[in-house]
């Protein structure tokens, strides 16, 4: 290697250059992240603009997911066979196009077809604003690199209903995609003037049959754990199908990838032990992440009676913990703390803010989720920072960027596996709960028949005739009693949450770590 082209590989962005150039990478990585989740409050209003059904509807959600969760693990190829600065520069403007049409869409359809390519385009910025933010800080500083691109991973899904909620009730829903462009214009400027190739990078050879099978695998599974509950599983001959399609895609391509020298995703770096337990715990963190920015709003909207704004509005102080606690472990771990025992305090404070949710009632309000907010703030920092590090630990190059698409891939597909078993157990629990509820409310069981007789009462002083004053106290009823069943639910929901979380234990005393050694970074920027 030449005296240039060291030169090269250990140069770093300093002053002004490197902090612009983080800031548009982590910039575009909220941007993506934020659009998994602002759509979800404004579905509502746009199944009426665009005349679409509830089922209907529902597409526009899973488009995006699905192209977004394809595309992600391809990033590194695609960087390379472009360029790293043309491929995130290209993918910045793909996705602000895509967002104005968005925004300018009047039937259902093309919405949905212009959310597949804002997907698209969003996924390609995901991996690589992970690589250049981690490219711009020197070996010993990974752990700055990994707390700010995971402040990224933090703000985007919790601030994404709020943001989309006040734009919707203050504007019209057309402006959650049209308050992306003049960002998107301006980071694309600064893209294209400060972001560098990845060096030493070849241009690939396209292994278009394992870009085939990686389609297919992973977009039908997506669609399967998007769609599932809505069609009730494998009651649906479509579940089915992309079922089958996606278990025959998955052998195919690891078959396809094994077999080859040029795979489009190299998953042979799953040689790398702690690569491999990094993955599980990334599965686990999509899974805590998604799974609960998932679970409280139904929780407070539907059993506390919160509104989506204020629902949204309440979450932000915990990502604004997480914000703060990030430093702090990137800190601690530069400094040669044993990342095992921090991701082990943060399983333990997760776990905490966990079961404390789980015994709400319906006289909980803001000040008894406060201190679970802020605890699950602290916790998933101390999670997220030592995972993030371990997915790429002991990787250069090429496969460092191979390794950041596989991670951010799997962390997606956790949270789209946490919200589909969420979701079946959710419903599973309010048939059971609702049929123990009711065998309550009959005539003989003397505090369920004085509560309807009291209600009763109350609508026959109102001047109802007798037999729609009963009618009605027994709907008061039912509506009491689904209340409360959500209650219990959502409460239960919380426990399968923290019980999942405890297996991560064992997983994080599987990782290899030797005494006083640091968090490394990758040079390659």
């Amino acid at each position: 290697m030449t005296a240039t082209k060291q030169e090269e590989v250990v140069r770093y962005p300093v002053g002004a250059e490197k902090w612009i150039l983080v800031i548009t990478a982590i910039s575009c990585a909220v941007l993506e992240l934020l659009d998994t989740t602002i759509v979800n409050v404004s579905l509502r209003e746009i199944s009426g603009s665009v005349g679409a059904t509830t089922t209907e509807i529902a597409w526009v959600v899973t488009a995006y997911a699905i192209s977004n969760v394809i595309i992600i693990p391809l990033t590194s190829m695609l960087s390379d066979l472009f360029g790293r600065k043309v491929y995130f520069t290209m993918s910045v403007i793909v996705f602000t196009f895509s967002s104005l049409m968005c925004g300018l869409s009047t039937g259902l359809w093309s919405l949905v077809f212009w959310r597949f390519v804002q997907g698209l385009g969003g996924g390609g910025l995901l991996s690589t604003a992970q690589t250049i933010i981690i490219g711009a800080f020197p070996p010993e500083k990974i752990s700055t690199a990994n707390a700010i691109f995971g402040m990224g991973l933090i703000m985007g899904p919790t601030f994404g209903p709020t943001l989309g909620g006040y734009i919707t009730d203050n504007f019209s829903w057309h402006w959650i995609f049209f308050v992306n462009i003049p960002i998107g214009i301006t980071a694309a400027i600064l893209s294209w003037t400060f972001v560098t190739n990845r060096p030493g990078a070849v241009k690939p050879r396209i292994d278009w049959w394992g870009i085939i099978f990686l389609i297919t695998a992973i977009g039908s599974l997506q669609y399967v754990l998007e769609e599932g509950t809505e069609k009730d599983w494998f009651d649906s001959t479509q579940i089915i199908v992309c079922t089958i399609v996606s278990v025959f895609g998955i052998i195919a391509f690891i078959i396809r990838e094994l077999k080859i020298d040029y795979p489009a995703v190299n998953i042979r770096l799953y040689k790398n032990y702690n690569l491999a337990m990094g993955s599980l715990m990334n599965l686990m963190l999509g899974m805590l992440l998604f799974g609960t920015v998932f679970i409280f709003p139904l929780f407070t909207q539907i059993s506390l009676g919160w509104t989506a704004t204020e629902t949204g509005v309440f979450m932000i102080p915990g990502a604004l913990c997480t914000a703060f606690a990030m430093p702090v472990v990137g800190n601690l771990l530069t400094k040669g703390a044993n990342p095992k025992t921090i991701i082990l305090i943060g399983v333990g404070i997760t776990f905490t803010f966990l079961v404390m949710l789980s015994f709400s009632s319906p006289d909980s309000g803001e000040r008894n989720f406060y201190l679970p907010f802020v605890l699950r703030g602290v916790g998933l920092a101390f999670m997220m920072s030592p995972i993030l590090s371990l997915a790429v630990a002991g990787l250069h190059g090429k496969n460092m960027a191979q390794a950041v698409g596989l991670a951010n891939m799997i962390r997606q597909l956790g949270g789209a596996i946490g919200i589909a078993l969420l979701n079946v157990y959710i419903t599973h629990q309010n048939a059971l709960i609702k049929g123990s509820m009711l065998g309550y409310i009959t005539p003989y069981d003397n505090v369920s028949s004085d509560r309807v007789s009291q209600m009763t009462q109350n609508f026959l002083n109102a001047g109802y005739p007798q037999s729609q004053a009963e009618e009605l106290a027994y709907r008061m009823m039912d509506g009491a009693v689904a209340k409360q069943q959500a209650l219990v639910s959502y409460d239960k929901g919380f426990i399968m949450v923290a019980v999942c979380m405890l297996v991560c234990i064992p997983i994080v005393f599987l990782i290899r770590h030797k005494k006083g050694q640091k968090g490394k970074a990758i040079a390659d920027h």
